[in-house]
């Protein structure tokens, strides 16, 4: 390389480091952050989400719920994308539906419990098409994590669950 070419890529470095010094943190994606949990789950602040069925509430911060989003993604979009649940169509991760089931999935700890050990809707019985998710698999709080995105996708996410798309 010549001796110009060094001193424009020495250039380049130094207003990279300039440059980022004068914005501060890293983007959202470089920090953990989807750009998704951001702009439609509106969480650039920490998000107080139903934490159990006696009403206490439970924040869970962008990065969290980005954490949870990731988990949702490998493990349960191919049978729930967009918050539709292609074996059950009729039931959909809309806070409706689960307010609706028996019992109510419409708090974290309930979620989680579901997680551990899926149900039909009616509770009736274990349910063969929901993949039951064991502590080897994700821990309490990825699976805490994984159950705030729901809720907070069925609060906030435009057309999450719908069933008239």
């Amino acid at each position: 390389m010549s001796a110009f070419g060094m001193t424009i890529a020495l250039l380049h470095i130094v207003f990279a480091i300039v440059f980022a010094a004068f914005l501060g943190s890293p983007p959202a994606e470089a920090a953990g952050i989807d750009a998704y949990v951001l702009r439609y789950l509106d969480a650039k602040e920490p998000i107080a989400l139903p934490n159990n069925a006696e009403g206490n509430r439970r924040e869970f911060s962008a990065e969290q719920l980005s954490a949870g989003k990731r988990f949702f993604e490998e493990n349960c979009k191919n049978c729930h994308v967009g918050g539709a649940t292609l074996p059950d169509p009729t039931v959909p991760l809309t806070l409706e539906a689960l307010k609706g089931a028996m019992p109510p999935r419409d708090n974290i700890e309930s979620l989680v419990a579901f997680l551990r050990q899926p149900m039909t809707y009616d509770g009736s019985e274990e349910s063969l098409y929901c993949r039951e998710v064991p502590e080897s698999w994700l821990s309490t709080k990825q699976t805490e994590d994984l159950a705030a995105f729901l809720l907070r996708a069925a609060q906030k996410a435009p057309g999450w669950g719908n069933l008239s798309l």
